[in-house]
């Protein structure tokens, strides 16, 4: 938790914005005492499973970004290649040839 007067929070104000969107909090403090305490909303979860809370809390601190969903469609339509031989085959034999 961060500590600021009101002075400073209004001078660093989205500084300190940053930090709360991250999961932290901010207590504000007047005359040395304190006043009011800057916490990140919680958002709704309704019927979310553990993973769901787990990927709330790592977006919320700004380490991952979830995906719109869905695959573009040149990726679904395309086959992949097939490999002829076999990969220890071919190391063995290159190991031999002393590439």
């Amino acid at each position: 938790m961060k500590k600021a007067k009101i002075a400073e929070l209004k001078n660093n104000l989205s500084r300190y914005l940053e930090h709360v969107k991250a999961g932290g909090s901010v207590l504000v403090f007047e005359r040395d005492q304190p006043v009011a305490k800057i916490v990140p909303l919680q958002q709704p979860t309704v019927g979310a499973d553990a993973d769901d809370q787990r990927l709330l809390r790592l977006e919320r601190r700004g380490i991952i970004r979830r995906g719109t969903g869905g695959l573009p469609e040149w990726l679904g339509k395309r086959k992949p290649p097939r490999l002829r031989g076999s990969v220890l085959h071919d190391l063995l034999k290159e190991r031999e040839a002393g590439w």
